[in-house]
């Protein structure tokens, strides 16, 4: 806009002609996907491609389309035969199989915060990892402490010093989802609580861990849906970027 507005004054763009312009929709439409090309320069992070239910032609087209206007891009739950479409038409881009998250260029925000990625047993670790490297793209550093579930605090209170030092935790649990509650207890950051749809029959797929974690009686703790690891660790990093701003 402001070069717009400049070049209006300076004579070299009628008004008419500017109008026009600044009647341009900020989206990249593909027919069947209207792609917001801005949402990085609005929110810090560029729009995040959810590849579940995509094909893969659908989800290929939006990254590229990303990764043209931002240079960057992620891309969450993405199938393996998709970073190889992305590699053999010059998009740089990893993949992390255990996670599946995709992300494409290689700007790296400088990072600023740190985020505690804690999961309470190796089954829980796909979630948290999703988070974890979520919130690295978005620009924090993450410290990462697995398997620290509460059938062993001992375990819990060897990664005291991840736990204190973090400007917010991402906490990650199945079965009862009871570790969000007592990391709760012990440390003054914010919690993003993550219930995963690891257990047995009666955890209901995640529900009870969700109720569970609902119902904490520990201050401080936010939780999102069911296996949403990229939602925690994009809210956990803009909270960390921006305390540590302050």
């Amino acid at each position: 806009m402001l070069r717009i507005f400049q070049a209006v004054q300076q004579g070299r763009l009628s008004p008419r002609a500017a109008a026009r312009q600044l009647d341009w929709m900020p989206f990249a439409d593909l027919g069947f996907a209207r792609v917001d090309v801005d949402r990085g320069r609005r929110t810090m992070v560029p729009e995040v491609v959810l590849c579940q239910g995509k094909t893969l032609d659908q989800a290929e087209a939006i990254i590229r389309s990303l990764f043209r206007h931002n240079r960057r891009a992620l891309a969450t739950r993405a199938p393996e035969a998709l970073h190889a479409r992305l590699l053999a038409t010059g998009v740089p881009a990893s993949y992390d199989p255990v996670s599946r998250i995709l992300t494409a260029g290689t700007f790296r925000p400088a990072p600023r915060g740190t985020v505690g990625v804690l999961c309470a047993g190796t089954g829980d670790i796909p979630v948290a990892e999703e988070a974890a490297r979520t919130a690295e793209f978005i620009g924090v550093k993450v410290r990462r402490r697995y398997d620290v579930g509460v059938a062993g605090l001992h375990r819990l209170l060897a990664a005291r010093r991840v736990l204190t030092s973090s400007d917010a935790l991402v906490v990650v649990a199945g079965m009862e989802g009871a570790l969000p509650s007592v990391v709760g207890g012990m440390v003054a950051a914010p919690i993003i609580a993550v219930p995963t749809s690891v257990g047995y029959g009666a955890s209901y797929r995640g529900l009870a861990a969700l109720l569970a974690m609902m119902n904490s009686c520990a201050p401080g703790v936010a939780v999102v849906n069911i296996d949403n690891g990229f939602g925690a660790g994009y809210l956990a990093a803009r909270i960390a970027r921006r305390r540590r701003r302050a």
